[in-house]
C-alpha cells in the first residue's frame, strides 16, 4: 500500500478515541433508539431513527475516512445501488451497465425501472469503452467484473462518460478501498456491498455509497430518508467492528489468492484460471495500472458441472455459499445463477486460513474430482 493508505489504515481504529472524554467507553456504543428527547423546536437536534443515528454516523465516518469522500450507509449492497439509480435518474434517462457484472442490477432495471421510463443497455466489461457513452444519463462499471474478473479502464471510462454528461458510478465490492480507488480515477460515485470483505464475517447485510460531489450525496441522503432505506444500528456496529480489521484481512486474502491462483494455473485438473494478478491474464496489464492489489477472487474452470460441484463439496476448507469476502474461503458454481460462464466455472473466494494449509486442502479436493 501507499504511505497515505497505510496512514488511513493506522488511524481508522482511533477515529472514535479522538473525541473521547475521560471515562468514556473506548468502543463505539450501539445506540438502540428509534426516537430522541425532542422538546420544543426540533431544529438542530436528532429527531427520528429514520433520519439519522449515532451508530450510522460512526460507520459512515469510518467509510468516509477510507474513501476520502462523504459516505452514506444502506441495509444492503443492492439498497445502495437501487438508491443511486432511483435518486439520480428520471424518466427518459438511459443507463449503461456491465453485461457480465453482478446480475441483480440488470434484473432490477428490466423488471422495475423500465416501468418508470428508465432505459438501459449492457456492454461487456472488457470492451466497455467501445461504442462511447453518448445518450446515457448514467454509466455504471464493475471492475473486476463479478464473476468473470474482466477489467475495464476506470479512468478512461470516467473521462469519456463525463464528456457526454453522464454520471459515473463504480461498484467496488470486489476490491474495497484498500484494493482499488475509483474516486481517485475520476468516478463520481463509488458503491459497494459491505456484506462482503468490509464486514468480513458473514453475519450482516450492509452497503454504502461514497462521493466527493456534495450535491449528489445530498440527493441520495434525502432519498434514503424519505424512502426509509436505512440500516439498523446493530448492523452498523457490526460493520464498524469489521472495518477495523479489514486492512489486515484483505492483505492476507489477497496474498493467499496470488499464491493459489498461480498454482491453480499449473494444476492438471484445472482447464483455465482468471485472476488479474497472473501475468498471462488478459486483464493483467490494465489491472496493474489501477488496482493496488489483485483481489481475493479467483475464477477457475473445471471440466464439467459435476467436477466443479464435487470439488466444492469435498474440500473441507471451502464453504459452499453464494457470497464472498469473508474470513472463510468459499466457492460456488456461478452458472447455476444464469451467469454467462462455463458449467464448470467456479468463483473461489480466498479467506484468511493459513495459505499452505488451504492450498493442501484445495489440491487434494481437485485431485479427487
Amino acid at each position: 500500500m501507499t504511505d497515505s493508505q497505510n496512514a488511513r489504515a493506522a488511524s481508522l481504529s482511533h477515529l472514535h478515541s479522538a473525541k473521547l472524554s475521560r471515562g468514556d467507553p473506548l468502543s463505539t456504543p450501539i445506540v438502540m433508539s428509534s426516537v430522541f428527547h425532542l422538546p420544543g423546536d426540533p431544529a438542530g437536534a436528532r429527531q427520528y431513527g429514520r433520519f439519522d443515528s449515532p451508530t450510522w454516523e460512526a460507520v459512515e465516518a469510518a467509510l468516509a475516512h477510507l474513501e476520502e469522500a462523504e459516505a452514506l450507509v444502506f441495509p444492503s449492497g443492492m439498497a445502495a445501488i437501487s438508491s443511486v439509480l432511483l435518486a439520480l435518474l428520471s424518466s427518459g434517462d438511459r443507463v449503461l451497465i456491465p453485461s457480465d457484472g453482478y446480475y441483480t442490477p440488470r434484473v432490477l432495471l428490466e423488471k422495475h425501472l423500465t416501468r418508470l421510463g428508465i432505459g438501459y443497455d449492457t456492454r461487456p466489461t472488457a470492451t466497455f469503452l467501445d461504442g462511447g457513452f453518448s445518450g446515457y444519463g448514467m454509466v455504471l462499471v464493475e471492475t473486476p467484473s463479478n464473476p468473470g474478473l474482466d477489467v475495464c479502464d476506470i479512468e478512461a471510462v470516467a473521462k469519456a462518460a463525463r464528456s457526454e454528461g453522464a454520471i459515473t458510478v463504480a461498484d467496488n465490492t470486489t476490491m474495497t478501498p484498500y484494493g482499488q480507488r475509483p474516486l481517485d480515477l475520476g468516478i463520481d460515485i463509488v458503491l459497494a456491498s459491505d456484506t462482503k470483505a468490509p464486514n468480513g464475517h458473514s453475519d450482516v447485510l450492509f452497503g454504502h455509497v461514497a462521493s466527493r460531489n456534495a450535491k449528489m450525496i445530498e440527493t441520495i441522503r434525502e432519498w434514503r430518508k424519505l424512502a426509509g432505506v436505512i440500516p439498523g444500528p446493530f448492523e452498523a456496529w457490526l460493520v464498524l467492528r469489521g472495518l477495523e480489521t479489514l486492512e489486515v484481512r484483505f492483505d492476507r486474502m489477497c496474498s493467499s489468492a496470488e499464491i493459489i491462483a498461480s498454482r491453480l494455473a499449473d494444476h492438471p485438473m484445472v482447464q483455465s484460471v482468471r485472476y488479474p494478478g497472473l501475468k498471462d491474464d488478459p486483464s493483467h496489464a490494465l489491472a496493474k495500472t489501477q488496482m493496488l492489489r489483485s483481489g481475493s477472487l479467483i475464477g477457475l474452470t473445471l471440466a464439467s458441472k459435476e467436477k466443479a460441484e464435487r470439488f466444492i463439496d469435498t474440500c473441507p476448507l471451502i464453504e459452499a455459499t453464494t457470497s464472498f469476502g469473508s474470513v472463510h474461503t468459499s466457492a460456488e458454481r456461478r452458472a447455476r445463477w444464469g451467469d454467462d460462464v462455463a458449467e464448470g466455472f467456479v468463483r473461489l473466494s480466498v479467506g484468511c486460513e493459513p495459505t499452505e494449509t488451504l492450498w493442501e486442502a484445495i489440491d487434494t479436493a481437485l485431485k479427487t474430482t
